[in-house]
């Protein structure tokens, strides 16, 4: 890898260091040029005419995103944001009273909003794997949950709030001996790890563009395995995701796009487009290895820190680092360090209530370096939160 021409390629890196790849990471130039060079064309010819002059390249994000996770692009959806991606399946799944989803400690708390929602809509019901020893989900304890009941199994693959990696592939071929649905939030993973849906088991699949990824805000994207396109059908529709046939018929995509609808921005598309082939480029295993590093190398560096605790849970820890400092406000260390030009951040409990409540967790500082980041980075944020104490 080579990190002084990646570095050069990402305009951020002179405006400062930028340690929250987990909430929205720095954009390469080749993304930006993306989405500037679209939005340029459409001022100048207008929007519909600039879809019709680079058509091509822009259905070819479908094939982007599908290289990125090992699936086909008849799977692939593009979507607003992680989220709208994550809701489309969990809401088309014809949940009934009494059927039971199972999800983890960690889950992310929209996902868990939507889990009581259609308890109290559908008469579902929520049942919490408990952890391992490591603090990833236990798979025995998995497996002794499910009953002839039990209709989704819905976990959060890396969380918000810390390093745990669940080990998500475990899940999934829980889920595939009991033949049952599989919905993976992969918000935090895909970017900074590699993403195969086939090794993972997983039915559907959600993700951002705008965090590991390096892409642009307002992308996201959903996996539904091609299986399930024979009888999912979304619980809203439009003239795209299922065109009229005769005033009183329709007929449903065949294809993920099913979950789409007509408007969206083809700038941002191409943005997403670009940051995929990016990652691709530089390779996957590559990043996660100089990433998870880069993370190894600040927890030791914090570890000497008075006062502070790593809070990361799991065996395997990935490229978030959260972590409390004895008599050190988190709003305060964000705000000292933003004004001396180091973007870090910090973790509410409500993010991740479920694991905050089991863990009694306060609010954390969250650092979350990424493969463009490098080890003066790391000295100087730990030096800046050291002046503080």
């Amino acid at each position: 890898m080579d990190i002084a021409k990646i570095r050069a390629e990402t305009p951020g890196i002179a405006h400062g260091i930028h340690l929250l790849a987990c909430g929205s990471s720095l954009m390469p130039q080749c993304v930006l040029d993306a989405v500037i060079s679209h939005m340029e064309l459409e001022s100048r010819i207008g929007g519909y005419e600039a879809h019709t002059s680079e058509a091509e390249m822009l259905d070819g994000t479908y094939d982007s995103i599908a290289s990125l996770i090992g699936a086909k692009r008849q799977e692939i959806a593009i979507m607003e944001n992680a989220t709208a991606a994550w809701c489309q399946p969990f809401y088309a799944l014809p949940l009934k009273p009494g059927d039971r989803i199972i999800t983890c400690q960690a889950e992310y708390a929209a996902n868990y909003v939507a889990y009581l929602h259609r308890q109290k809509r559908d008469g579902i019901e929520i049942d919490v794997v408990p952890n391992d020893a490591s603090g990833a989900i236990d798979l025995l304890a998995l497996e002794d949950l499910i009953t002839e009941r039990t209709a989704l199994i819905s976990i959060t693959w890396v969380p918000t709030n810390g390093g745990l990696v669940n080990p998500a592939a475990g899940v999934g071929a829980i889920a595939k001996k009991h033949s049952i649905p599989y919905l993976l939030d992969a918000c935090q993973a895909v970017g900074q790890m590699p993403v195969d849906v086939e090794v993972l088991g997983c039915d559907f699949l959600s993700a951002t563009g705008r965090k590991f990824l390096r892409g642009p805000r307002g992308t996201g994207f959903l996996y539904i395995k091609e299986k399930w396109l024979e009888s999912l059908e979304p619980a809203a529709l439009d003239h795209f995701s299922a065109p009229l046939i005769d005033s009183g018929h329709y007929a449903l995509r065949e294809d993920a796009r099913r979950f789409e609808t007509w408007e969206n921005s083809y700038a941002l598309r191409a943005g997403l487009k670009a940051a995929c082939d990016y990652a691709m480029t530089i390779g996957l295993p590559a990043i996660q290895t100089r990433a998870w590093g880069l993370a190894n190398g600040l927890r030791e560096r914090l570890a000497r820190l008075p006062g502070c605790r790593i809070m990361d849970l799991g065996s395997e820890q990935c490229a978030i680092v959260s972590f409390t400092i004895e008599g050190l406000e988190p709003d305060f260390a964000v705000r000292s360090l933003r004004a001396q030009g180091i973007a870090i951040g910090m973790t509410r409990p409500a993010s991740s209530l479920l694991d905050a409540e089991r863990r009694n967790l306060p609010v954390m500082l969250r650092i979350s370096p990424h493969y463009y980041n490098d080890e003066a980075d790391l000295d100087t944020s730990v030096v800046a939160l050291k002046a503080l104490l």
